[in-house]
């Protein structure tokens, strides 16, 4: 099998920690960590638990931590909860009591974090699995892209590696290769939408008092996933920019912005193309403070780090 080949200042890019996933003071805890996608997959998944596994891992979640560890935006900070409940070798699985309790994103920012640590391009992507639902509902999620030199870029869900996990949701596909057609980027999925080959309200989020669905969610996930392919790795409920709370509120102009958007951060992404976009668009590119619609604490505005 031939090679792929990553451009030099692309490789270089990806390899490097972002403001958001540098483990800074923290840096030492890597030492000695393995350089496998794989194993360091496996690492991340065993140091955290998902708000809503409680009852797969028969762990009564504190109320604290449901609501409170997820709004940790920056992989020092997220290491200081984890080693602060217990100080083990990063490669020593935790109890549940002992883990930090995230989403998808979290899982994503911390393999992110080891990879780049171990010289590995790698990126967060934001769009949508069809592999947490049985009616081919595509539900909001993010996943890690990394850089294979034999393959190219790969899709890897570091929450499915646990074996509990992938029983529970049944599935038959390695987690270090997910199909690019069990998660759709949510540039192909707003494509998808556009060319009437998809249901809007068949992607976004079920929540238990009503579910956030349509071309308005589609387009807000661009808009991360644009800003993770530029390194800003931010909350997935921080908003900022160009778009919509409803499919009623979307205009023509917006369709027109996320085209563009979708153009780009497909699943073949053009660096130079996607880094123009970001740091010339006003409506796409990341403001120093963002709104933050906490879904416990309530929206607030947020600084972010330089």
């Amino acid at each position: 099998m031939p090679s792929a080949r990553l451009a030099p200042d692309a490789a270089a890019f990806y390899a490097a920690q972002s403001v958001f996933s540098d483990p800074g003071a923290l840096a030492p805890l890597y030492a000695d960590l393995p350089a496998d996608p794989r194993q360091l997959a496996r690492i991340a998944r065993d140091l955290m638990v998902h708000r809503v596994e409680g009852e797969l891992y028969q762990y009564d979640i504190p109320q604290d931590r449901l609501h409170n560890d997820a709004e940790t935006r920056y992989i020092d900070d997220i290491l200081r909860i984890i080693t602060e409940r217990n100080d083990a070798p990063l490669t020593q699985r935790r109890e549940p009591g002992d883990r930090f309790v995230g989403i998808c994103r979290d899982f994503t920012l911390l393999h992110c974090s080891l990879l780049r640590h171990a010289g590995i391009p790698a990126r967060l992507r934001s769009g949508f699995a069809d592999y947490f639902e049985n009616d081919g509902f595509h539900g909001d999620h993010v996943v890690t892209e990394y850089w294979d030199d034999e393959r190219g870029w790969l899709l890897a869900d570091a929450e499915l590696t646990d074996p509990l996990v992938m029983d529970a949701h049944k599935i038959e596909f390695d987690p270090m290769d997910v199909p690019r057609d069990r998660y759709l980027v949510a540039g192909a999925a707003w494509q998808a939408i556009r060319a009437g080959e998809a249901d809007p309200k068949m992607f976004g989020l079920r929540l238990p008092d009503g579910p956030l669905v349509g071309e308005w969610f589609v387009a807000g996930n661009i808009r991360l996933d644009l800003a993770a392919l530029n390194k800003v790795e931010t909350l997935l409920w921080d908003v900022w920019g160009a778009g919509a709370d409803s499919d009623e509120e979307m205009t023509d102009e917006i369709r027109e912005l996320y085209d563009q958007a979708a153009l780009v951060t497909h699943d073949d992404v053009p660096f130079d193309t996607v880094r123009k976009l970001f740091t010339a668009n006003d409506g796409l590119r990341t403001p120093k403070t963002v709104l933050s619609l906490a879904p416990f604490n309530g929206p607030s505005e947020v600084t972010l780090r330089g």
